[in-house]
């Protein structure tokens, strides 16, 4: 019997492992029903892993764009690209001035792969 090419992801560097692999199949340009099939499988494996390890619930919406920032490399310069906003009302954001709209919560929630809904919560 064949090696199985996933499995469920177990830890933190499978995780990130999963999670490269992921990102390079998405944005690799070129995509096969392989390719598709391979993706939509690797996304069930993190999205499980998210929803049993991952304590959103506990970080209010800023904190958890911080600590996600933080976790990806990311500044607020490189935010206001990602998410097509002014440099100022990601100031604001972070500083918790204003609040995360609809919009920016969706653009957050595909940037970083998890539900919108973590952003989307009274602070």
């Amino acid at each position: 019997m064949a090696a199985l090419k996933y499995t469920v992801i177990r830890n933190k560097t499978q995780y990130k492992d999963y999670s490269n692999i992921l990102e390079g199949l998405v944005f690799s340009g070129s995509m096969g029903k392989n390719d598709k099939e391979e993706i939509a499988l690797l996304t069930l494996l993190i999205e499980k892993w998210d929803a049993e390890h991952n304590t959103f619930d506990e970080l209010d919406p800023v904190e958890l764009l911080q600590s996600l920032m933080s976790e990806h490399g990311l500044k607020a310069k490189d935010m206001v690209g990602i998410l097509d906003i002014s440099k100022g009302y990601v100031s604001d954001i972070l500083h918790y001035k204003k609040g995360i709209s609809k919009d920016v919560s969706r653009k957050l929630g595909d940037h970083f792969k998890v539900s919108q809904e973590a952003f989307n919560r009274p602070y």
